[in-house]
């Protein structure tokens, strides 16, 4: 809490003149979402300013992307809450709420904030697969559902759950993965195809090309 109210203070010089939101970052989306992504925590400079998770960074840029060309999203970008973004079947969260030091949040902070995803989870009633972007989130997601024993993690692995949903694995679109090419377009895209198979749904269609204004960072 006293980071992201000290990120929100001492802002990024290219962000001075924004608004930080400063506070707790919810997940959002269509409320009946057959998908459900679970990333680590809001970014500092990302969700922490925007006050939508995956909004205004890197990461974000890479999962709604994705979800553009899945045929979740209306667009491929997403650079602030009131941007015009639209998910359909699609719901975006994480595990830990509010930006930490380093993007390193600690298993306390997780265990904090666990109750608000698994409300959230509750609350959608319609969810068929669960994506955990990356091994935190993994972890996060087993220790809420009460998985035991905890499936290994890999990317696009996947794990049916007692419930009848299915846990899917990817490697998180952070910067170190993108940059060094553990992750790529081609991979992350595998990911959100696989949902599509497993929540019963056809391969999406081809996206129209991406304007000037949507072109990878």
């Amino acid at each position: 809490m006293e980071w992201r109210e000290h990120v929100a203070a001492e802002k990024r010089a290219s962000f001075a003149n924004h608004e930080y939101w400063g506070r707790p970052v919810p997940g959002f989306g269509d409320p009946g979402a057959r998908l459900v992504l679970v990333g680590l925590a809001p970014a500092a400079h990302g969700g922490n300013r925007t006050g939508r998770v995956f909004t205004g960074d890197r990461s974000g840029d890479w999962v709604f992307r994705a979800l553009w060309r899945a045929g979740y999203a209306n667009q491929p970008t997403s650079v602030s809450a009131d941007d015009g973004l639209v998910l359909t079947g699609a719901w975006v969260s994480a595990a830990v709420r509010c930006a930490p030091p380093a993007n390193k949040p600690t298993p306390a902070e997780r265990d904090a904030c666990l109750p608000y995803l698994g409300r959230e989870l509750d609350l959608l009633t319609e969810v068929a697969v669960i994506v955990a972007l990356g091994r935190f989130a993994h972890e996060a997601v087993c220790a809420l559902l009460g998985v035991r024993p905890r499936p290994r993690f890999a990317h696009l692995a996947e794990h049916p759950l007692a419930d009848g949903r299915t846990l899917l694995c990817s490697y998180h679109p952070s910067q170190q993965n993108t940059f060094t090419g553990t992750l790529t377009e081609a991979a992350f895209d595998a990911v959100f195809a696989r949902a599509r198979e497993l929540e019963g749904l056809r391969p999406a269609p081809a996206p129209p090309p991406e304007g000037p204004s949507s072109s990878s960072s």
